[in-house]
């Protein structure tokens, strides 16, 4: 049982990955008939963050209504509807339309997956799953393109996927029995092993039968640090993503070509780390491989501003991506440990709405900069968010060290 309902969870993460990578993918083929300039593809994604961001500080309260199971059943089938809808549109409006259901899709399901996750099962698994997202990130694409190159158009890359998402759907309700018996299996299997895969957190027993507010959640202590510690990441990892190639090409120097392969290599460099980083973190725990990615990513911001206009620059963006690649999942993992299992859900929720924010935000930003003052601050924008980043996650771990104890003392004299 424990094994299956692992399988069905890896499944699901790889369905997360496969919409998220389709509207930049397909917008070259899509503004054109649609009759709006190729900047409309920022309201679209506007749209879908604003739809995440409310869906995911919701996540706490229909988790506890409906349980994860449910929750992760009825988002990926609002999803698989947003993309049929999406695959059917005939106007820019009907896309704005159907941008609100993808959005609201993917924030509850993203939040309550990941709560679970980290509540029962071992850090590696969270690397793991994270390391699926990135394979379906990376064949969505592939879809599209197989959909456009026989001549079927955009469309129908987007209803395959959807085809793919409905017929998941329909795996998650037949495994709803499983999410229940599971958890006992899989906190049983959690509680062998010593060292950093053990969690004291999810020993404990639900002191709460509500859900949390957000001026609760915001009094919790380090849920601000916390907050900020999902923003400067997301903000960081998506900045590099959007700009990445243009700073290799308009301050290196090197060729659109070579430079949309060698963005490449910071996805690669991310789905291989989390590979990696589910190993690691047999022998580290969830804080030290924070601190362990960050200290890659300072390597790789060494490496862009040493390079200048050098072969080399593209080199910064590998470890780069490499760092980023055990930030994100032990971030995740370590939620319960911090804030305690009777809050997780809800703290989960407004760490995913404040990465959302990131995403949406921070890039764009850059863009002004780009546009206004000059793109060689690439590297130290970055360093910037990263600096931030890291004393936010400090702050955390200092914070919430004393309320694990005093959680932990509480549990052993009831």
């Amino acid at each position: 049982m424990f094994h299956l309902l692992l399988a069905v969870i890896y499944l699901s993460f790889i369905s997360l990955g496969l919409p998220d990578s389709l509207l930049g993918s397909a917008w070259p083929s899509m503004y054109g008939g649609f009759g709006v300039p190729v900047s409309y593809a920022s309201i679209i994604f506007m749209i879908i963050s604003a739809g995440t961001i409310v869906s995911s500080l919701q996540s706490d309260r229909l988790t506890r209504k409906l349980g994860t199971g449910r929750v992760t059943a009825l988002s990926v089938a609002v999803t698989a509807a947003a993309l049929f809808g999406f695959s059917f549109s005939s106007s820019f409006w009907m896309l704005c339309l159907w941008a609100v259901p993808y959005g609201l899709g993917a924030g509850s399901v993203d939040a309550s997956l990941n709560n679970y996750v980290a509540l029962h099962y071992a850090s590696r698994h969270m690397s793991w799953l994270h390391c699926m997202w990135g394979i379906g990130a990376s064949i969505g694409p592939y879809i599209l393109s197989f959909a456009m190159t026989g001549g079927q158009g955009w469309n129908m890359g987007y209803r395959y996927i959807g085809f793919l998402q409905a017929a998941l759907t329909v795996i998650l309700f037949l495994s709803l029995p499983l999410w229940k018996n599971g958890k006992a299996e899989a906190a049983a299997q959690k509680k062998t092993p010593s060292g950093p895969e053990k969690s004291p957190a999810v020993q404990e027993k639900p002191g709460r039968d509500k859900a949390l507010s957000l001026p609760e959640i915001l009094r919790l202590p380090a849920a601000k640090e916390a907050m900020l510690t999902f923003f400067c990441y997301c903000a960081l990892e998506q900045t590099t993503s959007l700009w990445g190639s243009s700073y290799l090409v308009l301050h290196c120097g090197i060729s659109a070509e070579a430079a949309a392969r060698f963005a490449s290599w910071f996805f690669l460099g991310v789905t291989a780390g989390r590979f990696a980083s589910g190993f690691l973190t047999m022998a580290l725990n969830d804080t030290r491989m924070v601190r362990l990615g960050q200290g890659i990513i300072f390597l790789g911001f060494i490496t862009l501003t040493i390079a200048g206009t050098s072969a080399a620059a593209p080199f910064g963006l590998i470890l780069i991506g490499l760092g980023c690649a055990p930030i994100y999942p032990c971030l995740l993992h370590s939620t319960p440990e911090h804030f305690g299992k009777e809050r997780s859900q809800a703290v989960f929720g407004v760490q995913m709405a404040s990465a959302y924010v990131g995403t949406c935000l921070m890039p764009p930003l850059f863009g002004l900069i780009a546009e206004h003052v000059a793109i060689r601050l690439f590297p130290f924008y970055l360093l910037g968010l990263l600096a931030l980043m890291a004393v936010m996650h400090e702050r955390v771990v200092r914070k919430t060290k004393g309320d694990a104890a005093g959680r932990q003392d509480r549990q052993e004299a009831a």
